[in-house]
């Protein structure tokens, strides 16, 4: 009778299925501390337990190989089945880097319509055959199209098409709220039989085809998920997937960490995938091929030769540029306006440049000018850092101002500064509307801070405004107002709310960005709401960034510059490179005078009654 031997080693999933777990038998505390110390991430839970993030630990498996070799290693089957596939992919990656394709399917454009079969009834471009094709020649894959390219009907025709092959039954979409209308579409436009859309509810419905959930609620279905990923064999598509660009640091990264490896394909679809360097890409490809993205992409851009970082990496992704879309040119236009007095004196102490009437309440605006969002919101109108009733109160503007009383404290004239100036944002942001609607044209205004959209919101009542921000009760409604009530002039949002999954190009060709934060993607994503795939050869598209003198907004515009250039670099694509690259134009509203501004509040406070 053979005896079974004892195990000096264990290794395990953890209940998360974030992390690996090794438990050394009794006597092993040395060997176990030798190895964890080879993870620099992980770390021992106690002297015979260790436990390391999964994406670490698997690529730093090979040093699994310092276990002393006459000792027996346990391995848990789901983490071995998991670490052998990850094996076999990192070798299908390699060969692909080095141009070997043998072993994976050769897939050309002119077999895409073929491998769809006849349950598909889409129209697909040239480049989208060709990104399909690509992605299906690769095991798992990356789309990094640009915004507009049509990513979603891509990503469902991969599936379709592992469907047809027995390959994949069912589709787990991780992707904004915002997308959700987009997945919803496709999946009825795309086939001859819709396929059985669900959204996630309190848990997966065993019944759905495509299950669509947004990454906020991700961690807390990881269960659930990963049930309804084993009961079948399933596909995982990661929707504007730079949302988990902090991978398995993040609470977002980590669920789908977990959840990618139980699929047997997987792809990412973002057209921002390093919007703030590498690392971004780094995590993005650890998910498409845990352990061995990150590795790929740290030697790829090695040395800061973006260009051979973008040649090296290119066999791993498709990628549709803006100008293959074939879409009317337009290049967004930066607009500097000056600060007033008031409003400049107020921004100064923030900043640590104080007057006499400053100095008296230094230490109230240092508190205040110590965050940069704040220097942001104190570029448009200090008075939005004043605290409101709620955090939707808007700024009431007295006009015509009153005059600025000269006893009163810097800081208190602060609170009131809508009394005594416009905002010159504001301002210049009001003409640009008022010319467009003048020639019938509707304009989406963007701006980071829900003050600033409700005050808007008044100030533009005559134009009928749709708002949309995180506290909208219903977005559907107000995007259904802006794209068919002729009186709605324009739409009022955020990045953060609408910058994705959102088609506004067939009504919309005019955008004005009140302010800019540092997210390079963000902005990429929400210019593309207007210019994006479909748009009417000839269709003229208006993109005009406000950006006040002397203020943080022109830090903001170098980084963005900075960080597109990059990420332009490792797209391969200079329309990235050029949108960093704003052309400044003059101001239109420097001309008009207070009286200008009365009347045309006036004109408005009629209009809208």
């Amino acid at each position: 009778m053979t005896q079974s031997v004892e195990p000096s080693l264990r290794i395990e999933f953890d209940m998360t299925r974030t992390r690996a777990v090794l438990r050394a038998a009794e006597g092993r505390q040395t060997d176990l501390a030798r190895l964890a110390l080879r993870f620099p991430a992980g770390g021992r839970r106690s002297p015979l337990v260790a436990e390391i993030d999964l994406d670490d630990f698997l690529v730093g498996v090979g040093e699994l190989g310092t276990w002393p070799a006459d000792a027996h290693v346990d391995w848990a089957a789901d983490l071995a089945q998991l670490v052998g596939s990850v094996l076999d992919d990192a070798d299908a990656a390699e060969r692909q880097l080095q141009g070997d394709s043998s072993g994976s399917r050769d897939i050309q454009t002119a077999d895409v319509i073929a491998m769809l079969g006849s349950a598909w009834t889409a129209d697909l471009t040239e480049f989208q055959k060709r990104d399909i094709a690509r992605l299906l020649s690769l095991r798992h894959g990356a789309n990094f199209s640009v915004p507009g390219a049509g990513k979603t009907r891509v990503g469902l025709a991969v599936f379709t098409a592992m469907r047809e092959m027995g390959e994949a039954r069912r589709l787990l979409v991780v992707s904004p709220k915002s997308a959700y209308e987009a997945w919803e579409s496709e999946s009825q436009t795309c086939l001859k039989e819709p396929l059985r859309f669900k959204v996630m509810a309190k848990s997966p419905d065993p019944g759905a085809e495509v299950l669509v959930v947004n990454y906020e609620r991700l961690d807390r279905s990881l269960a659930g998920l990963a049930t309804w990923l084993r009961a079948a064999p399933s596909m995982v598509i990661l929707d504007e997937a730079h949302r988990m660009k902090l991978g398995a640091r993040g609470i977002y990264g980590a669920a789908c960490m977990a959840l990618g490896p139980l699929s047997s394909r997987r792809l990412i679809l973002t057209g921002t995938p390093a919007p703030n360097g590498a690392r971004d890409l780094e995590n993005l490809l650890s998910f498409v091929w845990p352990g061995h993205g990150r590795r790929v992409v740290t030697g790829a851009v090695a040395g800061g030769d973006l260009a051979h970082a973008s040649a090296v990496l290119r066999p791993l992704f498709t990628r549709t540029t803006k100008a293959e879309l074939g879409l009317p040119p337009f290049e967004p236009r930066i607009r500097y306006v000056d600060l007033p007095d008031l409003h400049r004196e107020i921004y100064d102490a923030l900043v640590g440049r104080y007057s006499a009437r400053a100095e008296a309440a230094r230490d109230d605006f240092d508190a205040l000018g110590r965050a940069m969002l704040r220097l942001l919101m104190a570029a448009t109108s200090p008075a939005l850092l004043a605290e409101g009733s709620s955090r939707y109160e808007p700024l009431t503007y007295q006009v015509p101002p009153m005059e600025v009383p000269q006893g009163d404290s810097l800081f208190g004239l602060m609170k009131h500064l809508p009394s005594y100036e416009l905002s010159p944002k504001y301002q210049e942001a009001l003409s640009i509307v008022a010319e467009n609607a003048a020639q019938g044209r509707k304009t989406l205004v963007w701006t980071t801070f829900v003050r600033s959209l409700t005050t808007m919101e008044r100030m533009f009542a005559g134009y009928r405004p749709a708002v949309i921000h995180g506290g909208t009760p219903d977005r559907m409604e107000e995007l259904r107002r802006f794209r068919e009530d002729p009186d709605c002039a324009v739409l009022l949002s955020n990045p953060a709310t609408l910058g994705e999954g959102i088609s506004l190009h067939q009504v919309c060709h005019d955008a004005v960005y009140i302010d800019r934060d540092f997210m390079a993607g963000r902005f990429l994503q929400s210019l593309d709401r207007i210019h994006r795939l479909g748009l009417a050869p000839g269709t003229e598209t208006n993109v005009t960034v406000l950006a006040a003198r002397g203020t943080v907004d022109e830090v903001v515009a170098l980084r963005l510059e900075e960080k597109l250039e990059f990420m332009g670099r490792i797209l391969d694509d200079p329309s990235v490179q050029q949108l960093g690259d704003l052309q400044e134009e003059a101001a239109i509203a420097g001309g008009m005078d207070m009286a200008d501004v009365r009347a045309l509040l006036r004109h408005l406070d009629h209009a809208g009654e």
